[in-house]
Parts: structure tokens; sequence; C-alpha cells
């Protein structure tokens, strides 16, 4: 996929699509994340939820290829989560856009930051749902802080290739707009945890960040420092959660990034041209019983804290659409590359 932009909405399909799942039929009541979309492709299964409209699961004939949440629990960490409009911190909330400043409510006290947009909570509504195909929509509606009006789509298909995920962002309103966005899948590792699993990004640069509220503070060449995943490095205990940059991609654009585990496996993840970034997360501060059992390699249009430094802040002009690409699929050791060609 490329960034496209456009004088009209996306309209992709009918109103009102039913769930596959019945809300009440894993829990006895609705579930934390909503109702449950499933699709499949001949062994591939995912699930698509109405809470924040993201991916709970995906697996390959039972081996996740990322890491799921249980239907009866919170979506934590963003697992799966579109982030828009702006993906990873904005410092104190706070931006100028077009001469005006705004403040946005801090989603991460703790640190004095506005973190992952404003749709993580929100029920998104089903417009399309096929065997291995269902299409997520919300409307970002003007807010303190936000004051305006987009509507957003995430088209989630299966194919022999596996996900591929593809988000529309539309200004429906009747001025410019500031406009990022990201999403945040976990690679899982199969059985256990990252720590003997091998990770490959041929990104040569990481965006440095300061330790209390993970902040930009600059940028480093990767080569010789133990976030050079060019030619492959096992994690082992190394804590990561830093946006790198730079990225080599190939004849289609795309670029990728591995996780090989001992069992085998490889989840190979691709980004188009409109991701300049990609964020890599060893989990290390999530609950004890999902630390570091899965990776975020998470695709962003900008990097942090783009909304006060600019650096790849769309401007989004009325009727205009941004649209940005990713995927992710299940490879065996061996066979890495053989869906890059």
């Amino acid at each position: 996929m490329t960034t496209e932009r456009e004088t009209t909405p996306v309209n992709t399909g009918r109103q009102g699509a039913d769930p596959t799942t019945s809300s009440t039929a894993a829990t006895g009541g609705v579930p934390p994340s909503g109702a449950q979309y499933e699709i499949t492709h001949g062994e591939q299964r995912a699930t698509v939820v109405e809470v924040g409209g993201g991916v709970r699961a995906y697996d390959v004939g039972g081996r996740d290829v990322l890491q799921p949440y249980d239907v009866d629990r919170m979506c934590d960490g963003a697992h799966g989560a579109p982030l828009v409009p702006w993906p990873n911190r904005l410092g104190d909330g706070r931006y100028r856009f077009d001469g005006d400043d705004y403040q946005v409510p801090l989603t991460e006290p703790e640190k004095s930051n506005a973190i992952h947009g404003f749709l993580r909570w929100q029920p998104w509504s089903c417009l399309t749902h096929e065997d291995d195909h269902v299409v997520m929509d919300a409307t970002l509606a003007p807010r303190p802080g936000y004051p305006f009006t987009l509507g957003v789509q995430v088209d989630y298909r299966l194919d022999e290739d596996g996900l591929r995920v593809t988000t529309s962002a539309t200004n429906l309103g009747d001025r410019a707009a500031p406009y990022a966005c990201g999403q945040h899948p976990y690679l899982s590792p199969g059985p256990g945890l990252v720590d003997d699993c091998v990770l490959r990004l041929d990104a040569s640069t990481r965006i440095l960040t300061d330790p209390q509220r993970q902040l930009p503070t600059g940028r480093e060449d990767v080569t010789g420092t133990a976030y050079d995943f060019r030619e492959g490095r096992r994690l082992g205990d190394l804590e990561v959660d830093d946006a790198f940059t730079d990225l080599r991609r190939d004849e289609r654009g795309r670029a990728w990034v591995g996780l090989e585990s001992p069992d085998g496996g490889v989840v190979e993840l691709w980004v188009d041209q409109a991701y300049p970034l990609v964020e890599i997360f060893t989990g290390d501060t999530l609950a004890p019983d999902r630390r570091r059992r899965g990776v975020g390699a998470e695709p962003m249009t900008a990097p942090p804290n783009a909304f006060q430094s600019g650096t790849g802040v769309v401007r989004l002009e009325p009727g205009a659409t941004f649209r940005a690409g990713w995927g992710v699929g299940l490879t065996e050791r061996g066979a890495r590359g053989a869906r890059q060609g």
C-alpha cells in the first residue's frame, strides 16, 4: 500500500454487520472488548473486536501469530489497537496547529503524557463482514483539544500471504486537521517468552528517549549497539521500547520485521511507505503473566511527540483521505523472505 489522498470518504460495504461469535457465548455476558468478528482463510483465523476496533487474536493452525488477549479480559498494553489521530506519546498533552494551542486529556498521567490517540476505548461499527474480510468504522467527533472530525476505517483481510490491514482516515470537517496513525500488534514467540527469539529489523536509526517520560531526545545510528537488529539478534534479556526509522525497503516499498522462535516459526510483519517508523516493545511493563510474551512491532506514520515537533504529521485537508497499510504472516525457519518477492 502507498499513501493516498482523495476527496471523498471511503465506503466499503453494508452497514450493521453481525458478529460471527455471539458476544455472550464465551463469558455469559458482554465481553470487555464487545462484539467479536471472526474471519478465516484456510488454517488462518483472526478475531477483530468492537471496542477499539483492533485485532484481538490471529493464529495459523492454532499457532499464535499475534499474541492474543483472552475474550474475558480487557485489552492490555494496547494489544492490536489502531492508534488515531496520533501514535505513541504527546508530552503534556499539548500541541500547536495553525497558530492555535490545544490541550488534550492526559491518558498517561504518571508521565504527564497523552498516549495513543482517542479511539482505543470507543465502540466501532462493523461495515463489512465476510468470511475472510471485515471493515471496522469509527467517527472521531470534535472534542476539547481536538476540534476536528475524522471518519476512520480499518480494513482487515486474510489471504494466502497472511493478515493485511489498511487504515483510512477522511477529514469530514471544514478545516484542516493534524493527523498521524499507528497500530499495536504484538508478534507471538509461540510457547514461552521472547528471550530466546531472534529479532530482525533492517533499520539503521533508533530514536532516543528520556527514561522518565519516554519523549524524544535525539537519534542514534544503531551500528555497534545492542539495538542493531539488521542481521538478526537474539533478544535475551534486552529491554526495548524504542522507535526505529531509516528502514530498508524491498522492491515493493515494504520494510520488514521478523521474529524467529525456537519452535521454528518466523512471524514476519511488513509496513508500506506510509509508515516510516516501527516501534519495538518487549512488553517489560505488562502484568507478570503477560510480560515478554510478545514483541510489540508497531507501525507508525510519525514519531513520538509528533504533534509537538510536527515531524511526520499530515495536514489532512477537508475531504482528503490518508491511507496506510501493514501486514503480518507466519513462515518457517529457512523460508524467511519468501513472501517478500
